[in-house]
């Protein structure tokens, strides 16, 4: 799984803060919204582009932040892949940049030392 074109915040359209309440009505919406055919549900925004999302794309980002370890990585990568000085720069989740300065996140998580985790990242 590639952290940035399939994090689950992004499949998703939710911003790294969003409660579990957030993921799980999103989650849902998205499942309907894919059930019934609307094209506009089959995509996802994320720093490499527009990518197709499934139904099961949306049941794995779900189950993925349900757990806690795999939603802070996922939250990392978010944080890092977008940037609330320039929407270019980033992804922009739902409009909103959200990004870190340095190497560590709002959190205090040092997102540099998950940059192995995508090559050619740094």
């Amino acid at each position: 799984m590639d952290p940035l074109a399939e994090n689950p915040f992004f499949v998703l359209g939710l911003e790294p803060r969003a409660t579990p309440m957030e993921i799980e009505r999103q989650g849902l919406m998205v499942l309907a919204k894919l059930e019934l055919g609307l094209e506009a549900a089959a995509w996802h925004k994320t720093p490499f582009g527009r990518r197709r999302r499934s139904a099961d794309d949306v049941r794995r980002a779900m189950q993925a932040l349900a757990d806690p370890q795999r939603r802070l990585v996922a939250e990392a990568f978010a944080d890092a892949a977008c940037s609330d000085d320039d929407d270019t720069n980033g992804v922009g989740v739902n409009g909103v940049g959200v990004g870190v300065d340095d190497d560590t996140d709002a959190r205090g998580v040092d997102v540099a030392a998950l940059v192995w985790w995508h090559p050619g990242a740094a």
